[in-house]
């Protein structure tokens, strides 16, 4: 994949059946949707999308589901993390053979590491897949940030494409900016979506934001009003934005988020509002 990755790119949720098998109809439906919204890219297997919570053989499934409906007509990214390099690098390679643009890492969780040796894990991973390579720095769920000295650091690493950020810290979101000037083909997108206009007016790249499973075109349009600089399309779409975040309820978690996305889109006719555990279906 040689051009950068911009725009907005859904955090795609996985659809599910009662008995934790994958909603292939769904899955179907919410692919044209998103796609149908305008969107630049499609990410399985992210936080929103459970990965960790699901088995082996289904992410492989939605790999394959999803590449082979999307047919190139826009970049299909992959999540890889695991705690183990053997099962992230298996996974890039299924990715790559079912004919995904890239994958996406964050920090492997459970054991607290430290920068040096964060950097040298990403430099291993890249160097042993066959695909780009974009880092995940989401603190939340790794206990883990991705400073910007090992983002210097990994500049260096041809593979390594880019960055989504989902610390919600625009700080840091600008001081990772700042490092990837030297890398002018580096992608960085913000992952919480109420920052998404403002981490693009900074110069930012897009949004891979989970309410564009939902809204995929309201998602499209603050982008290219953000890009444009036209400020009263971004305030109008910004309130938009603030209201699809009520879905999420308070306090916010991952599970709200997820709960709340999966419920309104069984509303919308377009999966059912099935999680996985360790999530409970009765709240």
């Amino acid at each position: 994949m040689s051009a950068k990755l911009a725009g907005i790119v859904p955090p795609l949720i996985t659809p599910l059946l009662e008995d934790g098998q994958l909603d292939l109809a769904g899955l179907e439906r919410l692919v044209e949707h998103v796609l149908d919204g305008g969107v630049h890219g499609i990410f399985v297997l992210g936080t929103t999308g459970e990965a960790p919570s699901l088995s082996y053989r289904i992410r492989r499934k939605v790999i394959d589901r999803v590449c082979t409906q999307v047919e190139g007509r826009v970049p299909v990214v992959v999540g890889i993390t695991d705690t183990a390099i053997a099962e992230s690098v298996s996974l890039a390679q299924h990715a790559a053979n079912a004919g995904a643009q890239a994958v996406v890492a964050a920090p492997p969780y459970y054991f607290p590491i430290e920068q040096d040796d964060l950097g040298w894990y990403f430099e291993r991973l890249a160097g042993a897949i066959p695909l780009p390579l974009y880092l995940y720095n989401m603190p939340a769920m790794t206990k883990l940030s991705i400073e910007p000295e090992t983002v210097r650091r990994l500049l260096s690493v041809e593979s390594i494409h880019g960055l989504k950020d989902s610390s919600g810290d625009l700080g840091l979101f600008e001081a990772y900016l700042e490092e990837a000037q030297a890398r002018p083909d580096w992608s960085l997108l913000v992952g919480p979506e109420h920052l998404t206009a403002r981490a693009v007016a900074a110069g930012g790249d897009g949004g891979v934001n989970g309410g564009a499973n939902l809204e995929p075109r309201l998602f499209v349009d603050l982008y290219e009003a953000a890009r444009s600089g036209d400020a009263e399309r971004v305030a109008a779409l910004q309130a938009g934005v603030e209201v699809l975040g009520h879905i999420y309820g308070q306090p916010c978690t991952a599970g709200s988020v997820i709960r709340g996305l999966k419920r309104a889109l069984a509303q919308a006719g377009l999966c059912r509002e099935i999680v996985a555990a360790p999530f409970s279906q009765s709240r």
